[in-house]
Order: C-alpha cells, then structure tokens, then sequence
C-alpha cells in the first residue's frame, strides 16, 4: 500500500558545504557588515577580496592586518566564474540589488547581508571546531534564534573536537584497505571515536592516539563483526515523543525494519544510507508474516549489520515481541528491547485521565479488543466489573461485543467510555460516551487510524468537554451488534 503523503515545513534553501579552498571569494562594502563576512571567511582557505571605496576605520584596520586583496573601487563588472562566491553588503538597497545581477549575471553566487530575496543562499551560524564545522541555518528568518542554537551546540562540543576528525583522516586509506565491508568499517569508526583512542586525539596527543587506532583495527581486521537486533519501540507516533535511545540507536543501525503505523518522520530520523525494509502488518493485509520477519532479522543480522526493528508504541505491547525475541536467540544473536510509549498511555494523556485512581482504580488492564471474538483468553471483563481500568487494542470493529462482554460481566452500561483515533499525534480524534454508547464506534466507516478504547470510572475525571460523542450514529447499529 502507498504510504499517505505527509505534510512538512520545507527548506527555501538547502544546506551545502562549498568549496573555497584557493578560490578567490569576493566581499562588495565599506562598513559593520562587509567586516561580518571578513571575519567569517578569514576562517576558511579562500582568498579573499575586499572592494571597499571608503572602508570604515575598523574594515581599515582589518584589510591592513589581515591577507586579503583591497581594491579600493566598486566593480564596475565580473567576469564570468571569476569568484567562487560574493557577498554584497553595502547598506545601500539599490546598490545591494544591482551588485547582486551583476553577480548573478557572471553565474557566480550571490549573498546579500539581510536580503534572502536577492540572495543565491544564506550564511549559516557556524561552529568551528575544523577540519568539523556545524551550521545552523533559518531559511534567513531568525538569525538571533540560530545564535542561541550556535550557542548551545558549542557548550556540547570539545574543543578539540577537530583533532579527532584529523585521526580519521590519517587512518582512512589504512581502515579502507585492511576493512572492506562498509558495516565493519562504520562499526570501527564508531569504537574509535568513543573509545581510548579518540581520548587521546581529543587530549591532543596524536601519536598515542594513533597508536591506540592501529591497535584496534589490528583487533577488528582479525575479527568477524557481531550483528545484533534492538526491538524498539517508535511511540504512538509523534516525533518527540521517541525515546533518546530509541534515536541514538536509528542514527547508528545499518538496517530498519519497521511496521506499516511507523510515521515516515520517525524512520527518516535513522541513518540517511541505512537499508528500509517495510514489513507492515494491519488487520486484513500483511506484507511480510511474522516468519518472513523472523528470517529477515536473523539474515541481516547474521551479516554482522546492527538491525532496528521499529515497531509502533512498545514492543512488548501487542507487538508479537516474543515471537522475534525467540527467533532470534534461537540463531545465537543478540537482542536488545528499547521500550517506547505505548497507545494507552499515550490516549489517556490525550484525555488528560489518570488510567489508575485512589478509591476508584487501582488496577489497569491491557487487553486486545480481538479477544471478543474468543480468538484471546478473556478475563478483562471481570477485572473491569471489580473497578479496574480497561485499555482495549484494536477493538474499533468489535466494540458491540466488547460491550456486551462486559455488560454481562457486570459492568455498568453508563461506565465511562473514550475512544482515541491516532493516540499520541497531532491529528488524534477523541470521541467519548458509556459502555452503552461503545457499539457506535463499529459503525464509524470514517475512522482509519489505529483505536485505543478506555472503559473505566477513572475515565469519570477526564477532560473530555470538547471531545465527539460515541452514540452519534447510533441509530445506524444493525440491530443485531449489541449481541455478544
């Protein structure tokens, strides 16, 4: 099936690291801004030109100290391809446009300081830690907000952050001569920088960190890679709802395998190169059984590759975890679970309801709402009638007879009831009502997402003031659903 278009902001200008090395780099101004971008190029390995008619003292004081050409006059042209980049700041709006059609005119890029509307790109916020730089980019809206960004990126990273990103660059030839497989590749790489060797790069002791490196790709290159398999949990769906493990690890797989209720936001956040292999399973189509799943994470593991198996909410909630754990072990890997936010959590936060209540609920009961048609063991009816909490899984299309289950089980037809579509997103869909009203929801064709039921009195204490009602179109129950 065709994963549903989803709607993100998009970049008006895409982030990209330009070659300036050697190349002349042409900055148009006399003033504040012109001395910016000075400052900001003196950085890098390009040979800066200046053209300054009447350059303020400081802009001076700077085109004498430092190595840049100082053509005092404005150009009167550009010869085609005759810079890398130019950057216009001269605080003259008229100006600024015509030196910037003048450039673009030689097909050469063009910035001019605070007008994205006449520019070929933007400057980024810049941290510097070289040959390692990381920009910070607002499209041009914000450049105070990418200060503050700069700012704490910084205080994250050391200093000498540069000096590990030079080992790297020392050992790369070796790495790829004595390693050909790029997943034992990528997996030294990552033992380098966080181990003693990257310590010592970091302490600025070269020598002792390249020896510390040759020693552990003398240990990787006689050795064969582990693969391992982490059951994670992606959430009810919402980005920053995803656990810092849960993305740490997706930024380090070699493989993803996810199901069908993953959001595509939450995959993109792994690894750019790191294979896809959908396997999504919903009521009434599968693209892959659970044993060609089973067999897929075997296989890619057994290729020594490190293999998220991203599944919606938590693994251990109606995931059929233990089937891919025991398959698995059985094949002599290892497996690691990372829970995440199950539905049931995440609907009783869209209901603003606490699932367990002093003198109320002192119990919560998972269940599957498939249990009501005996393909499960029951048990949550009675556990509902004694005051428990009920959080029912895919129960939308049996929700009359998961009512009439529980009314025969001695549950009050006015117990509170709320339904949540999409659980945990933006585009969640609560509908509210009784036990009573509960075998509506089968009826509601237009509600697609995945359905989260709660039953219980705790549900009593809930904000549900703006939400839908359940018995809507409860005239349109065949007359025969309420029967269990």
């Amino acid at each position: 099936m065709t994963r549903p278009a989803v709607q993100r902001n998009r970049l008006k200008f895409f982030p990209l690291a330009f070659a300036v090395a050697g190349r002349p780099v042409v900055v148009i101004g006399n003033g504040e801004r012109a001395l910016q971008k000075l400052r900001l190029l003196a950085r890098s390995e390009a040979r800066l030109v200046c053209h300054a008619e009447a350059p303020n003292p400081a802009l001076r004081a700077f085109l004498a100290s430092e190595p840049v050409d100082w053509v005092p006059a404005r150009p009167a042209r550009l010869a085609p391809s005759a810079a890398a980049l130019v950057f216009v700041a001269t605080d003259d709006p008229a100006d600024d446009a015509a030196l910037a059609a003048m450039a673009r005119a030689a097909r050469i890029p063009v910035n001019v300081v605070d007008r994205a509307d006449l520019s070929d790109f933007t400057v980024p916020a810049i941290v510097d830690r070289a040959p390692i730089a990381v920009a910070i980019s607002t499209d041009g809206t914000s450049p105070v907000l990418a200060q503050r960004l700069r700012a704490a990126i910084e205080a994250m990273l050391a200093p000498g952050l540069g000096r590990v990103a030079e080992l790297a660059d020392a050992l790369r030839g070796t790495v790829a001569r004595r390693l050909s497989d790029s997943v034992a590749r990528r997996r030294f790489w990552m033992r380098l920088f966080d181990g003693p060797a990257g310590d010592a790069a970091l302490a600025g002791d070269a020598a002792r960190a390249r020896r510390l490196a040759i020693q552990a790709l003398a240990r990787e290159s006689a050795t064969t890679p582990d693969g391992k398999v982490f059951l994670v949990g992606a959430g009810p769906g919402a980005e920053d709802l995803l656990t810092l493990r849960a993305q740490r690890l997706l930024q380090e797989a070699d493989a993803i395998v996810h199901d069908d209720l993953v959001p595509a936001a939450v995959i993109d956040m792994g690894r750019r190169d790191a294979t896809r292999h959908a396997v999504g399973k919903r009521k009434g189509r599968h693209s892959a059984t659970q044993e060609d799943i089973n067999d897929l994470l075997v296989r890619l593991a057994r290729e020594g590759r490190r293999v998220v198996r991203l599944k919606a909410g938590d693994p251990a909630v109606f995931g059929r975890a233990g089937e891919e754990i025991a398959a698995v072990r059985a094949a002599g890997i290892d497996v690691e679970i990372v829970p995440g936010i199950t539905a049931a959590l995440a609907a009783a936060a869209d209901v603003g309801a606490s699932l367990t209540r002093r003198g109320t609920a002192s119990c919560l009961v998972v269940a599957t709402g498939h249990g009501a048609e005996q393909s499960e063991p029951g048990g949550w009816e009675a556990a509902a009638a004694n005051g428990a909490t009920v959080a029912l899984y895919m129960g939308r299309s049996v929700a009359g007879r998961v009512a009439a289950r529980a009314i025969a089980a001695g549950l009050a037809p006015d117990t509170p009831v709320a339904a949540v579509e999409n659980a945990g997103r933006t585009d969640r869909r609560i509908l509210a009502g009784t036990l009573s009203d509960l075998p509506a929801l089968a009826v509601r064709e237009e509600i697609a997402g995945p359905v989260m039921i709660l039953i219980g009195e705790a549900l009593a204490a809930a904000d549900l003031a703006a939400a839908e009602q359940l018995a809507v179109r409860r005239r349109q129950i065949a007359q025969g659903e309420f029967a269990a």
